[in-house]
């Protein structure tokens, strides 16, 4: 049985000028320790779809889907008291732009460790004592001194890495993994990729990587579905998607590769689809 099962999933958004679908009847499952990697161009629906399983999209969001499970419980039926016992402990997710995520007005070692006191019920000193493990567990040098860090006084990479932490903090089953590398030197993102990487291995969880680089994809997924304007194009495991893909659209993605160029420009994603006559 899928840990996370969704079948039919919508977003729709009032705007001053209608309704905007962002995504369009999409179906999603991913197994127990399992790495599935949504892929495709900004747009494409990939947050938001994750989003609306954390059940933080605005107001202005309209949520339908035939089914929406997690290890077998309804989310579409759960009561905000139920879910908020869930999100943050069972599922979390890793977002974007970490300097954006993290309170500026808070040390990195504050915000971390009142995860730890809301969510697993610890002591000040227990969620110190384990915020140190936990910033040792991710690689940031120092752990002690970095916890009395505000996120402007860290480095890009240092601030992932803190997100992170505060991601596995209560050794979740499901890891929503947005877009982790993002403004990160090629460097800092193969770092981050390869811890990732590892704790997933390490904890056993299930890790749903959103990403629009296909190489991050060929490292890492074990499947891949991939998405355009809101729509699933193609799912498919990652061998045989990058061998022989069936949709356009992935044909394109994967013709886009700077590898692939031929010329002085590479050509756009949305320009290779339309030359194969989508």
């Amino acid at each position: 049985m899928a840990l996370l099962n969704i079948k039919n999933l919508t977003v729709k958004f009032a705007t001053a000028t209608g309704s905007f679908t962002a995504v369009d009847g999409i179906d999603v499952h991913v197994d127990k320790g399992e790495v599935l990697a949504i892929v495709g161009e900004s747009g494409s629906g990939k947050s938001v779809s994750m989003l609306a399983v954390m059940g933080l999209l605005p107001d202005t969001a309209t949520i339908t889907a035939d089914e929406m499970t997690y290890d077998g419980r309804d989310l579409l039926k759960m009561s905000k008291a139920e879910k908020r016992k869930l999100i943050g402990r069972e599922i979390t997710m890793i977002f974007q732009e970490p300097i954006a995520s993290l309170n500026p007005a808070f040390t990195a070692g504050f915000q971390i460790e009142e995860v730890l006191r809301i969510n697993l019920g610890m002591s000040k000193r227990e969620a110190r004592a384990r915020a140190i493990e936990l910033f040792t567990a991710v690689g940031i040098p120092s752990p002690e001194e970095k916890l009395r860090a505000y996120p402007h006084q860290m480095s890009g990479g240092q601030s992932q890495r803190v997100m992170i932490a505060m991601a596995i903090a209560s050794n979740p089953r499901l890891l929503i993994a947005d877009e982790p590398t993002t403004a990160l030197d090629v460097t800092i993102q193969k770092q981050i990729l390869d811890l990732l990487m590892k704790l997933q291995e390490d904890y056993g969880m299930a890790l749903i990587l959103i990403t629009h680089d296909m190489g991050v994809v060929a490292e890492t997924a074990d499947r891949v579905v991939v998405q355009y304007k809101g729509k699933k194009m193609e799912e498919a495991d990652v061998l045989s998607l990058f061998e022989a893909p069936q949709n356009p659209y992935t044909r394109a993605l994967l013709s886009a590769l700077p590898e692939h160029a031929t010329g002085d420009r590479l050509p756009t994603v949305s320009e290779i689809f339309q030359k194969e006559g989508a």
